[in-house]
């Protein structure tokens, strides 16, 4: 069946200084809304991720960050999902509300508030409208308030529910209600194990009655099976009513508190306390706070809310203050089982430092708490300093499933992140955090690389039997990108022994000069040993250009350039033509910049809300690691920010004719 847009309820109609949602730059709409061809779109607040539903009241996902465990495909870890705890029933004169039941549905997602609004009518009876948000401010939180306006004389039975998935084990429900003498709270709750028992996982909540009803309905607990639980109440409702009320709901695991039973209702009864008008104030002022970091795009109304839903994705699926990392999906979803790889480094990661610098320097603290194990990985096959996984998830060890030879060959991901290391100190120039965690980090990076070359004569310090950015070609011999980034990070490496006053190792810059970076006899960059023009996956020898400016030369960026472009896949990662769209930004060909900066993104596109996939026409959404890539060539490319030792400084905006202005705040 297809849900048909009719009409706007009062929540969503108008929004934002009276605009309707689609005129507004802050709103994304799902239009037409298809449950068969329908890719939700999260609210998150960088621990727990809520993917939304075609279905009334419900959501299709609940993702719980830095918990991993091993189950469903590849024998290696997977990012949790968690019990369900916000979903609702809702039962009118007797009979269940569901998809069939329900017409004017209507979602909208609010980036400014970071709220997911949900609408819809039950025939000639109810007008429901239904807000979710997964509080900024508290972690582990969610609230979710709903409001139901009677058109003629009901009954109604809300009920709140808690559904685990069915890789949980040993599910244990409870309901309990604490009374006290002016409040009574109730709490339902459930507690499992994770599928191999590693893990221990708790959700609770709680119903937020408003203070306007003078009496509070009588709560009934049904404990169905051990799968689902629920609380609901009974009210009447006459012709032209309103009533609402809220569920506030927090989940935790034994990866977050020894005690995750106890603390998820700690959590549960703090937020029940606090109002629902303290939460939404506090959640709203944290938002406000990160978007003071924005771009602001004008003459261009859907491009202004594809960087807004860019931007607003990668601010979910982070927060300042942890040592958690972002999945090439981030909290979307299970999508390459929630590692975390170099779409970290070098794609959503630039675009963090740049605005938000604090979430930022969370993503290099989980590379810096897992460096023992790079190092254990490094001594494990044969090398010196440290040799960081493929596909990392919770200890830092190699997560890569073993028919995918990435896991051992994909070196270049040490230097990925001995590069955003040393990025961070370049905006920052925070001193102490590079003796503590910068400078130890680079230094084993570089101790790798020394390490790994194959010294076979002057220039002629191989990287052999890799694999590169382009991993349609596998165990090949000096790999572009590959070798300009062990060059970079081992320049770097020095630069930041030098800035503490340390003696540098002198191999270091010994070995970085005679690292070759290959061509072909007309000069053009050749992408490896053995490479002859195939058609490659993505960006590699680009990326010498952007971001790494091993490329500095204006006429050898646009011989690479005309090489490469032709033999990128059409069905690629979306990250590739946005590092082509950059490098065109910055040559001043913003014609021909703007073509693949659309290119980037648009295609992969998928509905209702337009949330991106890793390639046209594909189902893996919600694909941050373009989102990152897509923010970069504004940034970087259009808007002309560049990372330098002196810090980020303002090149000239190479701005589209299809824009008026470019701002990029928060910056400074």
């Amino acid at each position: 069946m297809r849900y048909i847009i009719l009409s706007v309820c009062a929540l969503i109609g108008t929004m934002s200084f009276g605009q309707p949602p689609e005129k507004s730059p802050w709103h994304l709409v799902a239009k037409n809304i298809d449950p068969n061809n329908y890719y939700g779109v999260t609210v998150a607040n960088g621990m727990v991720g809520i993917v939304s539903s075609p279905d009334p009241m419900k959501v299709s996902d609940v993702v719980l960050n830095g918990v991993y465990d091993y189950y469903q495909r590849g024998r290696v870890s997977n990012i949790l999902k968690t019990f369900n705890h916000v979903n609702m029933n809702l039962d009118v004169d007797g009979r269940r509300v569901t998809a069939s039941e329900i017409s004017n549905y209507r979602q909208v997602l609010d980036m400014k508030k970071a709220a997911l609004m949900t609408s819809f009518d039950v025939g000639d009876k109810i007008s429901v409208e239904h807000s979710m948000l997964s509080l900024r401010h508290l972690p582990y939180t969610a609230l979710t308030t709903v409001k139901i306006t009677a058109k003629k004389a009901v009954d109604i039975v809300p009920m709140s529910v808690i559904e685990a998935p069915n890789h949980l084990i040993d599910i244990r429900n409870y309901y309990s209600e604490i009374d006290r003498p002016h409040v009574k709270v109730p709490l339902l709750t459930s507690v499992a194990k994770s599928p191999s028992g590693k893990h221990e996982v708790a959700a609770s909540n709680s119903f937020i009655f408003s203070e306007k009803h003078s009496q509070e309905p009588e709560l009934i607990h049904e404990d169905w099976d051990y799968n689902m639980h629920l609380a609901k109440f009974h009210k009447k409702l006459k012709a032209g009513e309103a009533y609402e009320f809220s569920v506030v709901s927090s989940a935790v695991s034994s990866e977050h508190y020894e005690d995750p039973h106890n603390e998820a209702e700690r959590l549960t009864i703090f937020a029940m306390l606090e109002g629902k008008d303290r939460l939404m104030k506090k959640h709203e002022e944290a938002w406000e706070r990160l978007w003071q970091s924005d771009i602001i795009i004008g003459g261009d109304l859907q491009v202004q809310k594809d960087v807004r839903s860019a931007l607003y994705h990668l601010y979910s699926f982070a927060r300042a203050g942890t040592a958690y990392s972002l999945s090439p999906m981030g909290l979307s979803g299970l999508g390459y089982n929630g590692h975390v790889f170099w779409d970290t480094e070098m794609w959503m990661y630039p675009p963090l430092l740049m605005l938000q610098p604090e979430i930022a320097k969370s993503l290099l603290e989980y590379r810096f708490q897992r460096l023992d194990a790079a190092k254990q990985n490094a001594f494990a096959h044969g090398y010196d300093g440290a040799m960081y996984p493929w596909e990392s998830s919770d200890d830092g060890s190699e997560d890569t499933p073993v028919w995918a030879l990435t896991g051992p060959f994909q070196h270049h991901i040490s230097g990925d992140v001995g590069w955003a290391f040393w990025k961070y100190y370049q905006v920052t120039h925070d001193k102490e955090w590079l003796s503590t965690r910068g400078y130890p980090m680079l230094k084993e990076v570089a101790d790798f690389w020394v390490s790994r070359v194959e010294r076979n004569g002057p220039e002629q310090y191989d990287i052999n039997n890799v694999i590169g950015a382009n991993e349609w070609q596998e165990n090949i011999d000096n790999n572009a990108f590959t070798n300009g980034m062990a060059k970079v990070t081992l320049r770097y490496a020095t630069e930041a022994a030098k800035t503490l006053d340390i003696q540098p190792n002198p191999d270091w810059m010994h070995v970085a000069e005679n690292i070759p970076v290959l061509q072909f006899p007309d000069g053009t960059t050749r992408e490896n040993a053995t490479y002859n023009g195939e058609t490659i996956k993505q960006a590699d020898v680009n990326l010498l250009a952007f971001p790494l400016d091993v490329i500095s030369d204006e006429e050898q960026i646009r011989i690479d350039l005309n090489y490469y472009e032709p033999r990128m896949a059409a069905d690629g990662p979306a990250m590739g033509r946005s590092v082509l769209a950059t490098l065109y930004a910055k040559l001043g060909e913003t014609d021909k910049a703007y073509e693949l900066f659309l290119k980037s993104y648009r295609p992969n596109e998928v509905p209702p809300f337009g949330v991106i996939s890793e390639t046209a026409g594909g189902t893996n959404p919600y694909f941050a690691t373009g989102a990152g890539g897509m923010l970069q060539a504004v940034i970087s490319g259009f808007g002309g920010l560049e990372i330098t030792d002196e810090g980020m400084v303002q090149n000239e905006k190479r701005i589209p004719k299809q824009w008026k202005s470019l701002e990029i705040k928060g910056w400074k």
